[in-house]
């Protein structure tokens, strides 16, 4: 060992001063091996993107390996649209700076795909290509996706072939891409996700058209719903369920029948020369409710049901799923009166009901509800015989009368000469009014054609028996000329009691004309109980007191009345029924002509 030692030598290179003073380095300078080191590693530059390896990675940071002095580190953030990202992975960086304050290399992954996204893009659209994309976040309208660092537009039609209902499921996930729009000008991208599916979609849709048959029967899932029927994915070839094909009932809305997504058996009824418009049915796959309808039900039996549809003119009542009979409004109630059918029933309610026709081939039934009540007119002349004295309700008027109601589907006529004994009625509503009661005494009964005459002045005594022994021929009474008219003047008088006057017998003593509103004395020349007319004169009452004093003038006089008196009689007017002048002087020629 020791003499191995002896024939160790110093090295005459060895710089002793220099290891005395700390500098372990051999002859070569510093700055040699500076260079030395400098060229073991990769030339870089600012601003420049280069290649890098991942050599580890965790859930802030990514360490990048570029072949320089130190490793940088990237922000996981920036590696969203890559979930698959591993050590060992390449990946573009961007050099923002070889060395900050600590020392430390600075690199973007996000800064190296936006620096080369734009040529990155139109390649993809150029060439066709899938690309990946992450979905950042919901816009409206769509998506927004992260293609290679570039915000790009995901329409919400192109998501997928089906509609979509909830677009937050795809933030935050990556999926494959078509670039299918540019805007150069804009900088705007538009990527599309069904365009991917599209081109299977439409060769399944070719199989799918090419086995289709009227009355096939296939499963399909409810693609979309709206008020007029439902959608239907046959598995790429889209039908429409009409909502009047979802179910033998009526259906108010399709949600009522079925549910997004939800599976369900269909059948083919019909479709175009292209196949591109089916129409499917779901009801024909049960069997119509009228086969299955009781074989005992027959004319006159009671059923139960809901009011299912209202109209005006009727109700239609459900009695069974998809069994369906109509209450015309005139089969609601026995009265006579038009009326709405809502004023009886309502869409929901439940009713009891009688069949009162049924049609099982044209599957039609008419129902009825009155019939559940006893026809009123049945015995009508024991509950309200001649004579007998009721209360009833005005329900309409007309230029001759009153209709009033007894009770329901029991009504009649009031003829307005029955209204009062005394006044002219013009029109009834001077006497009553719509919806009023009014007291009634039956005066004649019509059972085959539902009618009854009322009376409404019966109730009272005739007056007229005690106006005849008040307003006698020639007596004298105070009277106001309440009206005016080519052919006379219409006079009230005591008690309530109107005459007639005709112009001439309206002349006063100094020739003037009588007015209306005037109070002048009227004598009596005519009294008929019967026709209940009284026919007055002004001016006979001043003029007899001149005859009195003329035995012979008053002679004249009284054969002039009784002449007419005669004419009156014969004559009629609108208040008074006393003719006109010029028939009454055609008259008096006759008369005169006959007595010669």
């Amino acid at each position: 060992m020791i003499d191995n030692l002896k024939n160790v030598q110093p090295d005459a290179n060895f710089d002793w001063d220099a290891y005395e003073k700390g500098d372990s380095y051999t002859s070569k300078s510093h700055e040699e091996l500076e260079k030395t080191y400098d060229q073991s590693l990769n030339k870089i530059s600012d601003k420049e993107v280069v290649m890098g390896k991942v050599t580890s990675m965790n859930k802030r940071e990514v360490v990048v390996n570029i072949g320089y002095k130190s490793d940088g580190v990237v922000s996981m953030n920036e590696f969203r649209y890559n979930p698959d990202l591993k050590v060992g992975d390449e990946v573009e960086v961007y050099i923002e700076s070889q060395e900050d304050k600590k020392g430390q290399l600075l690199l973007s992954h996000k800064k190296a795909r936006a620096t080369r996204s734009w040529d990155r893009v139109n390649e993809a659209l150029e060439n066709d290509e899938i690309i990946k994309g992450y979905i950042k976040c919901r816009t409206k309208g769509g998506m927004i996706v992260d293609v290679f660092g570039i915000e790009a537009f995901l329409p919400g039609s192109q998501i997928d072939v089906k509609p979509i209902r909830d677009y937050d499921v795809f933030v935050d996930k990556t999926m494959e891409f078509k670039v299918v729009k540019i805007n150069h000008e804009f900088k705007n991208v538009v990527v599309s996700h069904k365009a991917l599916i599209e081109a299977e979609l439409e060769q399944q849709k070719k199989d799918i058209i090419s086995k289709l048959e009227k009355g096939q029967v296939l499963e399909g899932t409810v693609k979309n719903i709206t008020s007029y029927g439902v959608f239907i994915d046959l598995g790429g070839v889209d039908g429409l369920i009409h909502i009047t094909d979802l179910s033998w009932g009526r259906v108010q809305h399709p949600e009522e029948v079925v549910q997004l997504d939800q599976k369900i058996n269909v059948v083919i009824l019909d479709f175009d020369d292209d196949k591109k418009r089916i129409a499917l049915g779901l009801k024909q796959l049960t069997p119509h409710p009228w086969d299955a309808l009781s074989a005992d039900l027959k004319v006159g039996d009671k059923v139960k049901g809901k009011v299912v549809v209202m109209a005006d003119y009727g109700a239609f009542i459900e009695i069974a799923p998809g069994v369906e009979g109509l209450i015309h409004v005139s089969e609601m109630s026995w009265t006579q009166h038009l009326r709405s059918a809502q004023d009886f029933m309502s869409v929901g309610d439940e009713v009891e009901a009688v069949v009162l026709t049924l049609d099982r081939d044209e599957r039609k039934m008419s129902l009825g509800i009155k019939q559940l009540k006893p026809d009123p007119w049945e015995n009508i002349e024991e509950r309200y015989p001649v004579g007998s004295k009721h209360t009833a309700k005005v329900r309409n008027f007309t230029n001759f009368g009153v209709f009033a109601e007894i009770e329901e589907g029991v009504d009649g006529l009031i003829h307005i000469s029955d209204l009062s004994w005394t006044k002219k009625i013009k029109h009834p509503s001077e006497v009553t009014q719509i919806g009023a009661d009014i007291d009634v005494q039956v005066l004649e009964i019509d059972k085959d054609n539902r009618r009854l005459s009322l009376g409404h002045k019966q109730l009272e005594e005739n007056p007229w028996d005690v106006f005849e022994t008040i307003f006698t021929v020639g007596s004298v009474h105070e009277g106001t000329v309440v009206e005016m008219a080519d052919k006379g003047a219409v006079v009230s008088l005591p008690y309530g009691v109107e005459g007639f006057a005709t112009p001439k017998h309206l002349v006063k003593e100094d020739g003037t004309q009588a007015q209306v509103d005037e109070k002048l004395q009227f004598k009596v020349i005519e009294f008929n109980k019967d026709s209940k007319r009284i026919i007055v004169s002004h001016s006979r009452t001043f003029e007899d007191e001149k005859a009195d004093a003329a035995p012979e003038k008053k002679k004249r006089a009284t054969k002039k009345d009784k002449e007419e008196s005669s004419q009156v009689t014969s004559t009629s007017t609108e208040k008074t029924t006393l003719g006109d002048i010029e028939e009454l002087a055609a008259l008096k020629e006759k008369l005169s002509g006959e007595n010669k």
